[in-house]
């Protein structure tokens, strides 16, 4: 497990890996791979295969996915809401975190659907063999052809809006599953971007229109409502607005028997947090659910309603630990008394979150794991933009060109935000288990790059 003692933090670059990790260590609590170890060379070994060496064959910068990682993930939730929910439950990953037909094959062979935001999110779903009816279509600005594809993939809609809705509507001919994204107006301490609960937000119906809603989903019958949906944000450590959510939405669920609504399915989203740095404190996955289930579990009971079939939406907290970037570093400049920067072959194409949301991270050197912190230096990544900086002020051993930088926890918004910044091409990723590495993404080329550029015939 982490050192969570900021004395400790400084021994040496192996800082974030211990001897021996639990069985049952919950990855969202860790910086590194569960995988991670320093092998017999002092080099960063994550899956089996040493970290060096994977990016001598497949360069860098190189997204590493650590298979037994996201699998553990997987089946902590699956099992958890099996252990503490008496009725049915299914979860649910939100593929916007890293939607690729590799991801969406492993999560869907442990028994968990997919959510997708768009429709190339939804195509790459189908294209991995992810059955439909474990397909739930999220977004607040579907276009039509969005909802024609999703009509004709028979996957469940989630609606967001009154246009949605509408066009719905008018596009169904025969029954589509759907279900009802309402805002919860329910706070969390997290980065105004990714809290979504509270009432001024851009997803979901404001609940002061729920009888209107419900009201109008009931006089089409070709919309047909199976479910609620709700989710107050990302990143989160609290559990108390987990816990409060289920009250509300519950509340909901008896409005829509009212209606004569079939509503069976309640979804209380996803937003369980992960450790970027040793000062992170998330609460496990076991926990997370736990809080959850029970909180359902009571309000159905004060309410007195049948339990329906519970859904939870995690997406972060499933991939985040279960990938590094691996960099090649390359100059260093030193600032007299101001600071000394280090650059890599990297940076916000692959990694926007430090610029984006003043994300913070760690790192250690994968070919120094033994070697003592012995400087404090800031991490630059190469693209011509002065906020391109990945880590301020972070103790490494003394570095040199060609040495292995890793970031631990870049599975979640890290290739699912890389761009193609400066006409850097993106990186490749790949998956290891047991000592062997094969490529899910390959790397893009130059070629790449052009691939849908054209030239006006007066300009050639």
């Amino acid at each position: 497990m982490v050192s969570t003692h900021p004395a400790e933090v400084r021994n040496s670059g192996s800082q974030y890996l211990s001897d021996s990790r639990s069985a049952t260590a919950s990855p969202n609590q860790e910086l590194l791979p569960l995988t991670a170890k320093v092998n017999s060379s002092g080099c960063l070994e994550i899956g089996g295969c040493d970290v060096t060496s994977l990016v001598a064959q497949f360069g860098s910068p190189l997204y590493i996915l650590d298979e037994e990682t996201l699998r553990t993930a997987c089946r902590q939730y699956r099992d958890s809401f099996k252990s503490y929910y008496a009725g049915e439950s299914q979860v649910v990953y939100a593929s916007k975190a890293w939607n690729c037909l590799a991801i969406c094959a492993i999560v869907h062979s442990e028994g968990l659907a997919v959510e997708v935001v768009s429709g190339g999110e939804l195509y790459t779903a189908l294209q991995a063999g992810v059955a439909p009816e474990k397909l739930y279509f999220h977004g607040n600005n579907k276009s039509v052809q969005e909802l024609q594809l999703a009509i004709e993939s028979q996957c469940t809609i989630i609606v967001d809006n009154w246009l949605e809705l509408e066009t719905l509507a008018g596009l169904a001919k025969l029954p589509v599953p759907i279900m009802l994204r309402l805002t919860p107006g329910i706070e969390c301490h997290t980065h105004e971007y990714i809290r979504t609960g509270h009432l001024d937000s851009k997803f979901g119906f404001d609940p002061h229109q729920i009888d209107r809603v419900f009201s109008f989903v009931s006089k089409n019958p070709n919309l047909k409502c199976i479910g609620l949906h709700a989710h107050i944000g990302s990143q989160i450590f609290e559990l108390q607005p987990h816990h409060d959510l289920p009250g509300v939405m519950v509340e909901w669920l008896k409005k829509a028997a009212d209606y004569a609504l079939p509503v069976t399915h309640l979804n209380i989203g996803g937003g369980l947090g992960i450790r970027y740095t040793e000062a992170d404190d998330p609460p496990s996955i076991a926990e997370w659910s736990k809080v959850v289930c029970e909180a359902v579990t009571a309000a159905c009971q004060a309410q007195q309603v049948p339990l329906p079939k519970l859904m939870c939406e995690p997406g972060r907290s499933l991939i985040g630990s279960a990938c590094v970037t691996a960099y090649t570093i390359g100059s260093r400049k030193e600032v007299p008394e101001i600071r000394t920067y280090i650059s890599v072959d990297g940076g916000m194409s692959d990694n926007p979150r430090p610029i984006t949301y003043q994300s913070v991270y760690r790192a250690v050197v994968a070919n120094r794991m033994s070697a003592p912190l012995t400087e404090t230096v800031t991490v630059a990544g190469k693209h011509c933009e002065s906020g391109d900086v990945l880590i301020k002020d972070i103790s490494l051993p003394t570095t040199q060109p060609g040495d292995i930088l890793v970031v631990p926890s870049t599975g979640a918004y890290n290739y699912s935000m890389a761009s193609n910044y400066n006409r850097v091409p993106r990186p490749a990723a790949v998956l290891v288990k047991d000592g062997e590495a094969n490529v899910i993404i390959r790397r893009e080329t130059y070629q790449d790059l052009i691939r849908c550029d054209r030239l006006p015939e007066r300009l050639i």
